[in-house]
């Protein structure tokens, strides 16, 4: 579990540990996101595009990778030799 500084139905901030006066969240609650009167929570368009964001940067990365062991395979190296190198 963690903690959530709530100010106006909005996640100010999020803590880990206990801190006297936060309200206690489940762990898919993050800052910028809105307290509905009924307890849950949604995101707002910033959070929501900072999310797809994080996961088209993570795709991106992935991709790379997988491109860049393709072009070492090419250029003759054993999958051994590029554990060896990048570790992957």
């Amino acid at each position: 579990m963690k903690y959530a500084l709530i100010k106006n139905n909005i996640v100010e901030q999020i803590s880990y540990p206990f801190v006297e006066g936060w309200e206690e969240v489940e762990d898919n609650v993050f800052a910028g996101m809105i307290k509905k009167e009924d307890g849950t929570f949604y995101n707002t368009y910033e959070v929501k595009q900072q999310i797809e964001n994080n996961q088209q940067e993570l795709t991106n990365r992935e991709n790379k990778k997988a491109s860049g062991k393709q072009k070492l395979k090419d250029l003759g190296l054993d999958d051994a030799e590029i554990k060896a190198l990048i570790g992957v």
